[in-house]
């Protein structure tokens, strides 16, 4: 069985790419699995990133998007550790950086911004079907 977890990473033009391919490489090679019933502990490596915007790329319209925007597919990530990666990230531009991550059997991404120095989650109230 496969968990997908949607993963974009949003950082301002003035962003140097190491930090970009650091944390992709991160996921590829040591970001830890999800914890599972019937998976083994200590699991690592779920996937990578890979810049989506650049003229003649997939998006639409009329003009080239500008945004420096990289995005893939992971399997069993654990979402926390994502995030705390995301935010030790020695970002250039801390207040720039978004997270978005879309996890299996989820409708939409959920956003996460640096603000003084810790990841938070920017997200509306829940659907009416998903309240307590």
């Amino acid at each position: 069985m496969s968990w997908v977890a949607n993963v974009m990473v949003s950082v301002s033009f003035g962003e140097d790419p190491p930090n970009l391919f650091a944390f992709s490489e991160w996921l590829r090679a040591s970001a830890p699995w999800r914890e599972e019933p019937g998976r083994p502990p200590g699991g690592t490596g779920v996937g990578f990133l890979r810049p989506i915007a650049w003229p003649d790329g997939p998006w639409g319209g009329w003009k080239n998007p500008e945004a420096v925007l990289w995005a893939g597919a992971t399997n069993h990530a654990d979402i926390g550790a994502i995030v705390d990666r995301f935010q030790s990230t020695p970002w250039r531009e801390p207040w720039a950086a978004q997270l978005f991550i879309q996890d299996q059997e989820q409708e939409y991404f959920r956003l996460w911004m640096l603000r003084d120095g810790v990841a938070v989650q920017f997200a509306p109230a829940p659907p009416p079907d998903e309240e307590g």
